[in-house]
């Protein structure tokens, strides 16, 4: 006799562990970015030395976009599709590139059903929803580049456990 297995059932099973490739911060809107190799993330405030991280956040609803994250496979993706010879992370003001795991199934569909992630040895984090492209990426980037993003801008999340992100930390679902 076999199990037979829901969906919610499949939702929390991953067959990859994932790898912080970058961290990006922008110091203040309108500047530009930069890549560390460390930072630290502070629930309600998001990741120290951010734009973002420079007023805390006391509810819920204002902490759905303490940081933001890109998956690093769709960097080549967005290139093509916005006819772009090539791509920096830089350029679409996302805090963290993954990569080796499906960012967008890093939320459970389900919303009874959450899913924390592990980052490194300390960080934990809930993705809140997508983080879609804003015009000024057309702006910056050129004719057509707001359209390549779309579907492929990344994820929102917030810091449920604070504590230092590196280079390098796996990503995984906290067991």
């Amino acid at each position: 006799m076999s199990t037979i297995e829901t969906l919610r059932d499949l939702s929390d099973r991953f067959a990859t562990v994932g790898r912080l490739e970058s961290i990006v911060l922008r110091p203040a809107r309108q500047q530009s970015a930069h890549f560390v190799d460390q930072v630290e993330a502070v629930p309600g405030y998001g990741l120290m030395g951010d734009r973002r991280s420079t007023q805390e956040r006391t509810t819920l609803s204002a902490r759905k976009r303490e940081i933001t994250l890109l998956q690093a496979e769709h960097l080549p993706l967005i290139a093509q599709w916005g006819n772009l010879d090539s791509l920096s992370p830089l350029d679409l003001r996302r805090n963290l590139i993954i990569s080796g795991i499906n960012l967008i199934a890093m939320r459970s569909p389900f919303p009874a059903m959450t899913l924390h992630w592990k980052i490194g040895d300390q960080v934990e984090i809930e993705i809140t929803g997508p983080c879609d492209p804003c015009s000024r990426m057309e702006k910056e980037l050129g004719h057509g580049v707001y359209n390549a993003m779309r579907g492929h801008g990344g994820t929102t999340a917030h810091i449920i456990v604070g504590g230092t992100l590196r280079v390098g930390d796996p990503v995984q679902l906290k067991g």
